[in-house]
Formats: structure tokens, sequence, C-alpha cells
């Protein structure tokens, strides 16, 4: 068998410019470095406003809600930035700071780390490098590689040794992480890593400001979600009313009805299914419903992401047309 050889690129021969190619390129790209962090990230603005400076990319973790701020550097990382990246984590009171770069300097590298060991369990920061090579005469291809990550064991201990953590909290890690290890494993259906101590745990749906979700809720119940809430009430009930005119197409292609709750006195609504369980439930019974969690979460991705993409182009149609057309 005969190999190719692997040849390292400049990144400046890709996008020649930071501002103007790479970092759009990133955004377009933020599911990859999720996927690279063990998190399901969603874009939520591109050149954030930090008083007289501009964060490169303001992003959302998914599986926590936290928020993510991501500084790019097409050259090895300076103080310049390191600094920059300390006064955006403050501005945003982000929970996850990811430095990405061509080099990681070592002396960066001990900071972040430092950081890690220093900040509280809920902070975390990560160093990326990003590699562009080809094979011979091939494309160009990317990777991102983390050589900065905080520990999950420290983090844990610290949870612990705070006391921030309660036994149910443990329940739900412990529930979660086995729901999100099978999810990605067996389903490739997101990239999270990690559970964490909370009643709910969200995901992509390939649209921005739209997840699914499995969720303990209040009186034993257990539900399995797709929430909408895509930043403006109005849009939010229009898309909820365009996929209840399609509940009969839905109810078929999922083979179970669901809930519709509309929420008007809140600017989300939801569709939902529940069934009995709680996180105190004996362990045959936290494997059904974790079970039911996976063949629900599945069938929506499949069933309402086609749908929800084409109820969004509908409304997007409808709020450009003149008063007298829509009427």
């Amino acid at each position: 068998m005969q190999f190719g050889k692997i040849k390292k690129l400049n990144p400046r021969d890709i996008w020649p410019k930071e501002a103007k190619d790479f970092t759009p390129w990133l955004a377009d790209n933020i599911g990859e470095l999720g996927e690279a962090l063990g998190m399901e990230l969603e874009l939520n603005d591109m050149e954030a406003a930090v008083g007289d400076f501009s964060l490169d990319l303001l992003a959302k973790d998914l599986g926590t809600g936290h928020t993510v701020i991501i500084e790019n550097q097409l050259t090895q990382t300076d103080h310049d930035h390191l600094g920059k990246l300390l006064t955006y984590a403050a501005g945003f009171s982000a929970s996850t700071v990811v430095w990405v770069a061509e080099v990681i300097r070592d002396e960066h590298r001990q900071a972040l780390e430092w950081l890690n060991q220093r900040t509280d369990e809920d902070t975390q920061f990560f160093g990326v490098v990003i590699d562009v090579f080809k094979i011979d005469d091939s494309k160009p291809a990317f990777s991102f590689k983390p050589v900065v990550s905080p520990s999950e064991w420290q983090k844990s201990k610290k949870r612990q040794a705070s006391g921030t953590v309660s036994a149910k909290g443990e329940m739900y890690s412990k529930y979660f992480q086995t729901l999100i290890d099978e999810l990605r494993e067996e389903y490739k259906f997101t990239n999270a890593k990690i559970g964490q101590p909370q009643n709910w745990y969200s995901f992509s749906s390939g649209v921005s400001g739209i997840t699914f979700g499995a969720v303990f809720v209040q009186g034993s119940k257990a539900r399995t979600e797709l929430y909408i809430d895509v930043g403006e009430g109005d849009k939010n009930k229009a898309l909820f009313d365009w996929l209840y005119d399609q509940r009969e197409e839905i109810h078929s292609k999922l083979g179970k009805e669901l809930e519709w709750e509309r929420l008007d006195d809140k600017r989300a609504s939801r569709l939902a299914v529940y069934r009995d369980g709680a996180i105190q439930s004996n362990e045959e019974e936290l494997k059904q419903i974790k079970a039911w969690h996976i063949e629900n979460l599945v069938n929506f991705k499949k069933v309402l992401t086609p749908l929800l993409k084409k109820g969004l182009k509908a409304n997007a149609t409808l709020h450009t047309m003149t008063p007298s057309v829509v009427s």
C-alpha cells in the first residue's frame, strides 16, 4: 500500500485576513469547534461589542445554557489577546473561554492551565490550535486540536468540596452522562461529553434558537421537548402556529400525539411528550426513561428539523410581504 505525504499549510494561505476571512469561516464551522471541545455550540453574535473592543464570536453551550466567548488568531498567541480574553469574559459573564490560534505559546498555555486550576467549578478555559494540511495534491483539510482543557475531575472535586452539588444533582449528572454518551456514540446525535447536575439537557436542532430537550419536571414527570425561542416572541408564536397547522402530518410521522404548549404568557413556545418518572426512580425505570428520551429525541430530529426550516422560511416570506398582500 502506498501512502500520501501530509503537508502542513500556512493558515494565511487559506484565510488571508483574520477578521474578514477566518472569523466568518469559524462562525460557519462553530459546530466542528464544538465537537472538538465536547459540547454543542450555537452562535449568538460575531464581532460582539465590549466597550471599545469587539469579541470575535459569542456563543452558547446548548447543554448547559452557559455563555461561551471565542477569540481567534491566525498567528501565535500574544499578551494582547490574553488581556482581551479576560476583558471579554468579564463583559459577558462567560463560563467558557476559548482561544483559537495557529500556535499556543508555552507561557499562554501555562496561564490558561493556571486559570483552570484557580477558577470555580463552572468556569473553563480552552486553548485550541487550528491546523491546515493536505495529502499530496488533495483539497486542504483542517482540524481543531485542544491543547489546554479544564480537568473535569478537578472541577468535580471542587463541586463536591464546596457542597454546591446536592445528592439529587449528582443523580442528574449520572443520568445525563449515560444519556449523552449513548446519543453521541450510538446515534451521532450530539457532540456533548459531560453530564451536568441539572434537571435538563438541550441539544441542537440544526436551527439557531430552537433546541431539543430531555427534561425531568416537577410532579414526577419526564419530558422530551422541542423548545422554540429564536429571540422574538412574535416569531416564536408564528412558527408554533405554523407547526400546529401541520400537526396531523407531524403526529403521523412521529407515531404519537404531542402536547402543544404555546405558552402565551412567555416569549418561547414548546412541543412536548410526557411520561411518568423521576430522577429518584429505581435503576430499571431510569433505563426505561433513558430509552424513551433517546427514541423521542432521535425521532424529533428526523421529523421536525426539516419542518422547522420550512416553517421559518415560510414565515420569513410572510413577514416581508406588504400588509395588503398578507391580508
